[in-house]
């Protein structure tokens, strides 16, 4: 069982790799979508770039990749630990992809479809921390318009409700993985051609809040990212 578990995780890790926002991109558009908006290779990103129709096949993807390698590891009669690996693993794909120098997505959908399906195939259990992430998700939307600072909120909080609910330790623990590792994506973010004029403190503010370098969220999707700016002062 070691064997199939050390597959199984280097599978997650190997989907979850799959940059589908960046693959999106490249065939709709003939574009790298890490040189436009954001620079981020997710689906915000991606739809903002492109079109609805193109971006929702992949949120369903990137949806589907945690929530597939979690129910592979239980159907295969691995326990909720390993489940929890399984799912880390697709999500840590996601943000560092082998096929894209490890620079990818913040993995918020992925994360979520990890969060979904864990308590609906553990047993009789109320997938509270998605209420909860949909509810945070919602309301920093509504109040803050920022969709990133309700998104944060949401992940911050699934530990705690996951512990409060008396859920198994190795899910809580999970949960908990899951903010550790947004926290750290969003802090080790690539630079752009404006971090340098942020003061540090301010910086990583910014980051674990609004998942952007500056506050004003019109300028930070209208930059360009570090390397095309490079490539066009060079010009």
């Amino acid at each position: 069982m070691a064997f199939e578990f050390v597959l199984l995780l280097l599978a997650a890790y190997l989907l979850g790799s799959v940059p589908a926002a960046y693959l999106a991109a490249r065939w709709s558009r003939g574009v790298d979508i890490r040189q436009y908006g954001s620079g981020n290779v997710g689906a915000a990103n991606l739809m903002r770039l492109t079109s609805k129709r193109i971006a929702i096949p992949v949120i369903i993807f990137d949806l589907g990749k945690g929530m597939l390698m979690v129910w592979a590891a239980q159907l295969i009669g691995l326990d909720i630990a390993q489940q929890v690996a399984a799912g880390l693993a697709a999500i840590i794909g996601h943000n560092w992809p082998v096929f894209l120098r490890f620079s990818g997505g913040r993995g918020g959908i992925t994360t979520l479809g990890v969060a979904l399906v864990l308590p609906l195939i553990n047993g009789p259990l109320v997938p509270w921390e998605i209420v909860v992430f949909l509810a945070a998700a919602g309301i920093g939307l509504l109040i803050t318009h920022e969709t990133p600072l309700g998104v944060g909120a949401g992940i911050a909080a699934m530990p705690l409700v996951s512990w409060g609910a008396d859920e198994p330790l190795p899910m809580t623990l999970g949960f908990l993985a899951m903010f550790l590792i947004m926290v750290i994506r969003r802090l080790t973010a690539p630079k752009t051609s404006i971090t340098a004029s942020v003061p540090s403190g301010q910086l990583v503010l910014n980051r674990l809040l609004f998942d952007r370098d500056i506050r004003d969220r019109q300028a930070w999707i209208s930059q360009q990212p570090i390397k095309q700016a490079e490539k066009q002062g060079k010009e």
